[in-house]
């Protein structure tokens, strides 16, 4: 199933993207795993002994057993998986009690409604049923085989059995055929269901259980075998980097806008999910790494591969140079604005949607705007991707209004002067800001002094922004007398902390208030104002040959994640229909 087979007609990153909240279904403390499931084994105790087997004992006594066993149980677990994850086996523990309290409760129920005696047929299934959830969970996330899964299934639902139920009712209540039957059925569709999701994704993945294992080991910090995989999936391609360089006259300092025509991620921490801080870094803080035209097809897999593309950025060639430059041009067409500045003849456009917002900008968009940029006979054409507000796909409208803003502005800088330019860079490292919606880059102002006028550009190493947060930074500038043209965003994955939301990371704006954004960069303007001098420029280009992902991996992950959801929902589905029948017998 291709891009074209869906009718939605969304890529394969976007499929993956719109599943990334099932990542967040368990619990986000293994903590609160294990005092849930202890209260849930509890509960279970209770309700066997009150409703199911009454007058069969201490309850109390039960109860306290129940609990110590799970929680031996618990630890015993973590000695059977590939990684040895004390969470992992909480939080399945946790979810497989919850299935066998159920199952008790829904017979209570049926007892009560229907008006039947209470027997232990679900006491039975609901062991069984907690058996067949950890062949599923063992197989998909923790890395054991199906062999392996089927012998230690029961250790930890039998365990409790024996210590719940009283020895001297273990024969009557194991002895339940029906009973044993439904379990053991419920077992084989755990197994079926396991080989089946393992093999969704072929031929184009081999396993789909090592995908998910190798995810959740990254998101541990244990980003080997995800970098692994990709790495044999990716492929060589021609990756170009273009850059402005600004130098001093008088200090000699250098500043660089950069253009990298690869993009960050997949996600973080695999492969280039921070390239923008580690550009930024290399280039001894004094840049901002702008989001170029491009899309996850062109992210780095592995940090081995970071390391090969870093060693080029300083293997560049001059290709223009100059001390002027004209005053910036913007052009708003409905939703779309386009700013451009020109270097000698080289344009520089930063487009953006915001306050409204988008995706990616398309490659089609750069493409044309290249074209008609060499038609008017400039030497290229360097295009930021603003990446300042949250959005959708841009839409055919958005994007036949931005193009004609990119022509309007190449059109008008025709007719522009050129000046002498003067610049001054000031950015957040000495200001100790540690926001969770910003990456390791923080905050960065350059100050050019163009014809006696003095305009800023903004960036933040930040995953886009939240959306009108722009304006009002903006607003707020000019309010102080500072003149900010645009403020971009690194699209950096890197994550300070673990988010646990819908997108995967905090964009910036969500958790920072607009207000504090705008004091800093307030003090930044300042900065880079003050420090402004008579500078020349220098266009920077070079291409390197390195390993990107490319677009079929991520169809061919998201042809296993739809075809594994599509078959575990046949499968809940008649696992629950069975069930339900149980309750009429």
């Amino acid at each position: 199933m291709d891009t074209h087979d869906r009718p939605d007609g969304e890529d394969g990153v976007s499929v993956i993207h719109n599943r990334f909240s099932l990542t967040l279904l368990n619990p986000a403390s293994h903590y609160f795993s294990l005092a849930a499931s202890l209260g849930i084994a509890a509960a279970i105790s209770a309700i066997i002994h009150v409703f199911y087997l009454p007058d069969s004992g201490n309850i109390a006594a039960v109860v306290f057993a129940s609990v110590a066993v799970l929680f031996l149980t618990q630890l015993l677990d973590t000695r059977f998986t590939r990684k040895k994850e004390y969470s992992k086996s909480l939080h399945s523990s946790l979810f497989a009690n919850l299935l066998w309290l159920a199952s008790l409760l829904a017979g209570v129920a049926a007892g009560l409604v229907l008006a039947k005696e209470m027997t232990p047929f679900f006491v039975t299934l609901g062991m069984f049923l907690f058996a067949s959830f950890r062949i599923g969970i063992y197989t998909t996330t923790l890395g054991v085989s199906l062999r392996r899964a089927w012998a230690i299934s029961m250790v930890q639902p039998l365990a409790m059995f024996l210590v719940i139920v009283p020895y001297d009712a273990w024969a009557d209540v194991l002895g339940d055929l029906l009973a044993l039957g439904y379990g053991v059925s419920f077992m084989v569709i755990a197994t079926v269901w396991s080989h089946l999701t393992d093999v969704a994704g072929r031929p184009g993945m081999e396993s789909t259980h090592k995908t998910i294992q190798a995810y959740l080991a990254s998101q541990g910090g244990d980003y080997e075998d995800a970098e692994k995989i990709m790495e044999q999936r990716s492929s060589e391609a021609r990756v170009s980097t273009a850059q402005i360089r600004l130098s001093s006259k008088d200090s000699g300092g250098q500043f660089h806008i950069v253009l990298p025509d690869i993009h960050p991620g997949p996600y973080h921490p695999v492969g280039g999910s921070n390239i923008p801080y580690l550009i930024y870094k290399n280039l001894d803080s004094s840049a901002m790494v702008m989001h170029s035209v491009s899309d996850h097809a062109l992210n780095l897999p592995s940090r081995a591969e970071v390391a090969n593309y870093l060693k080029t950025i300083g293997e560049c060639s001059v290709t223009e140079e100059g001390l002027r430059c004209t005053e910036p041009v913007t052009v708003t067409i409905n939703r779309a604005r386009v700013m451009c500045i020109l270097f000698g003849r080289r344009p520089i456009l930063f487009l953006s949607l915001s306050p409204h917002g988008m995706e990616d900008v398309p490659s089609y968009v750069k493409t044309e705007i290249v074209q008609y940029a060499e038609n008017r006979d400039y030497s290229g054409a360097m295009i930021v991707d603003c990446h300042n507000a949250m959005g959708a796909a841009l839409s055919e409208d958005d994007g036949r209004d931005m193009l004609e803003a990119a022509k309007s502005c190449l059109d008008n800088l025709v007719a522009k002067d050129a000046h002498p330019i003067e610049f001054g860079y000031a950015n957040s490292d000495a200001m100790d800001i540690r926001a969770n919606d910003m990456g390791l880059g923080g905050l960065g102002v350059v100050c050019l002094k163009i014809n006696g006028r003095k305009f800023h550009i903004g960036w933040a190493d930040a995953n886009n922004m939240e959306n009108g947060v722009r304006e009002k930074i903006i607003e707020h500038l000019a309010s102080k007398g500072h003149e900010m043209l645009e403020i971009c965003t690194s699209d950096t994955h890197f994550s300070r902390v673990k988010v646990r939301n819908r997108n995967g990371y905090y964009h910036l704006g969500l958790v920072t208030p607009a207000e504090r954004l705008s004091g800093w960069f307030e003090e930044l303007a300042s900065a880079a104002e003050r420090d402004t001098s008579a500078a020349s420029y220098e266009i920077l280009e070079n291409e390197a040959v390195i390993r990107v992902m490319g677009s079929g991996i991520f169809d061919d992950y998201s042809k296993a994640l739809e075809n594994s959801l599509r078959i575990t929902k046949y499968f809940a589905l008649g696992g629950a229909i069975l069930f339900v029948t149980g309750l009429f017998l």
